[in-house]
């Protein structure tokens, strides 16, 4: 797969920041800016930071996030949400997470919420909603301003851990035609099943609607079986376990019935190789599987899941790929071309993207070929 254009063109930090980007699995709350959690506390009260200084608190949640345990990991996020409780603070940290992503050369994003989080302080699930699109709004106008332009839609999150399931599939529901693109459940997988959740997954196909599951992260196969046969998730959140249906054997590679499955359908794999290692689903980056997926010409997506507790932007991910994975410039192109054909917003908005801006950049770039 790799260098199939002809030239290898190595990455670079300047080359990769100036490639366009496609990100699918980044979580608002996991991104807010140090600075904006520490003045956010000071504005609306929230007593619990463990540091006002924001490097020492960047310092301190990407070390409490590193503990190769998901559900340790998920801890990290309450100073972020204690922070995200009212209107105006939910529209700043939505609208930087736009000037953020653009100003990494990110042209469309999918970033997710779950606005069940943000009702502490007595906001109503739709204002949540309506705040955060709101934000994106600002930023995307700011990010344009600034010559950067970027798309970024919203998939409206539940917590498989809680009961609201099927009320949040009728909250993305009412928004989607105001830029809400798909519905997720995330959380802890173990003793969490997807399936727990049909209900909300049948309101969501009979809308006729997108839907990505956090699955094959922490919990394996059965995780992502379920999420695929039972919920008829569109995309896999994370899908890094799926290496373990697959077999490397002298004569090869020897995919197992789920696997063949995944890769036959075109599937795609929402893989952050830096939080996948921080949660434990990977054991390092140069372990990764996406090296594997990819040789094997999986659908693999290249994300950052949550900037601040991992501590990564999307061009840090490549750039890590690139030292550990030998991707150069042309499979850059390739994984940011399988996000842009794997979004959730219409066919013609993708082929724009993919036509006039992502394959005319990486052209000019030097990556060559379609």
């Amino acid at each position: 797969m790799r260098s199939r254009y002809g030239e290898v063109v190595e990455l670079n930090r300047d080359l990769v920041v100036a490639a366009p980007k496609v990100l699918l699995h980044d979580h608002l709350d996991g991104g807010v800016r140090p600075g904006t959690v520490i003045e956010l506390a000071a504005e609306y009260g929230y007593p619990d930071l463990p540091s006002t200084d924001p490097d020492e608190l960047a310092s301190l949640v990407r070390r409490g996030a590193n503990r190769r345990d998901l559900e340790l990991y998920l801890q990290t996020f309450a100073h972020t949400v204690g922070v995200m409780q009212h209107p105006e603070a939910i529209r700043r940290v939505s609208r930087e997470c736009v000037e953020d992503l653009a100003a990494d050369g990110v042209v469309y994003a999918e970033v997710r919420m779950a606005p069940e989080l943000c009702t502490e302080a007595g906001m109503e699930l739709d204002d949540v909603v309506v705040a955060i699109l709101e934000g994106f709004a600002e930023g995307e106008v700011a990010a344009a301003a600034a010559g950067s332009p970027v798309m970024v839609r919203l998939l409206v999150t539940a917590m498989r851990t809680a009961a609201r399931s099927s009320e949040i599939a009728e909250l993305a529901l009412r928004h989607r035609h105001h830029g809400v693109v798909g519905f997720d459940i995330a959380g802890a997988e173990a003793g969490h099943p997807p399936s727990r959740h049909m209900d909300a997954f049948d309101r969501i196909r009979r809308a006729h609607f997108h839907s990505t599951i956090h699955a094959g992260e922490a919990f394996g196969l059965p995780s992502i079986s379920e999420a695929l046969g039972w919920c008829g998730a569109e995309r896999l959140g994370h899908g890094v376990r799926i290496v373990d249906d697959i077999e490397i054997t002298e004569a090869g590679p020897v995919l197992g019935t789920l696997a063949n499955y995944v890769r036959d359908r075109r599937v795609p794999l929402e893989m952050c190789p830096s939080s996948n290692v921080h949660t434990g689903a990977a054991p390092s980056i140069q372990e990764h599987p996406i090296g594997v997926l990819m040789d094997l010409r999986f659908r693999v997506t290249v994300n950052t899941d949550n900037r601040l507790m991992s501590g990564v932007s999307l061009s840090d991910e490549f750039l890590l790929l690139a030292e550990h994975h030998g991707v150069d410039l042309a499979a850059m192109q390739w994984l940011t071309v399988n996000a842009m054909k794997s979004a959730f917003v219409h066919f013609d908005e993708r082929l724009a993207l993919i036509d006039d801006v992502i394959k005319p950049t990486y052209r000019a770039l030097g990556a060559g070929g379609a």
